[in-house]
């Protein structure tokens, strides 16, 4: 009986992730978000979630992440998440390496959508 529990709750996981993925894609399909394409969205992630643990980047230290991707390939990637508005780069600082990257507004907007997609999958 305990094999069948657990057989039912991991389908009910299952269920629940592919409802947040549904749910996740119709947001990302909204025209008010820019289309990403897969390395630019894992960009996004990797600097919105050291924001959000507190932590700034550098430049530097952005374009040493390899979740986007070779350096040169960062920085594109970091420029195009610019001009879309959903990061910012701190203009103060005269020496680019110092400057730090931080979410805007905008894209704090869209993971609370994402949030709520997930918030809305667990409670089907």
């Amino acid at each position: 009986m305990h094999f069948k529990s657990a057989a039912m709750a991991k389908k009910h996981l299952v269920d629940t992730y592919f409802r947040f993925l549904n749910l996740a894609q119709a947001v990302q399909a909204l025209p008010s978000f820019p289309k990403l394409d897969a390395a630019e969205e894992r960009l996004l992630e990797a600097l919105t979630a050291a924001w959000h643990a507190g932590r700034t980047l550098s430049v530097t230290e952005t374009m040493a992440l390899s979740v986007a991707g070779a350096p040169a390939t960062v920085h594109r990637k970091l420029a195009r998440l610019r001009q879309e508005g959903l990061v910012s780069v701190d203009e103060s600082s005269t020496d680019l390496r110092s400057k730090t990257v931080v979410p805007t507004r905008k894209a704090l907007d869209y993971f609370e959508k994402l949030a709520a997609c997930l918030e809305e999958a667990k409670q089907k």
